[in-house]
């Protein structure tokens, strides 16, 4: 399996830019989530959607500003980014995970599959 990101940029402070993870091979994921990394920081959690029935969860930091969605049959999913910040500057990642876990799947280790990063920045 693999993931290509794609769609970053170098956008203004309020504007909206929307990523897109594109999977290939034998792909069957149980959520695909996305991930940023800020220039030295940790993988951060933005949020996920569980591939079968499209539900979502997203961290708080970032909802109701980011949206997760699927093109189910194009085997792709989309970060919308509304409202961006410049500390929304990072290094976006998205992530495939192959099932369910016991807890909550925020974690960088519950995933798989992994595309090569995407960079946003975002100017003030």
């Amino acid at each position: 399996v693999q993931l290509q990101a794609s769609g970053g940029g170098l956008v203004q402070a309020g504007d909206s830019l929307r990523l897109s993870c594109a999977a290939s091979g034998r792909t069957s994921f149980y959520t695909m989530a996305w991930f940023r990394r800020g220039p030295g920081k940790e993988h951060e959690f933005l949020g996920y959607i569980r591939w079968n029935d499209g539900s979502t969860y997203y961290s708080d930091s970032v909802k109701g500003r980011f949206t997760i969605s699927r093109a189910y049959a194009a085997n792709t999913a989309l970060l919308q980014m509304n409202s961006l910040k410049p500390e929304d500057t990072a290094i976006y990642y998205c992530a495939g995970s192959r099932g369910a876990t016991a807890s909550l799947p925020i974690r960088p280790a519950d995933y798989i599959y992994w595309g090569q990063g995407t960079q946003v920045t975002v100017s003030s």
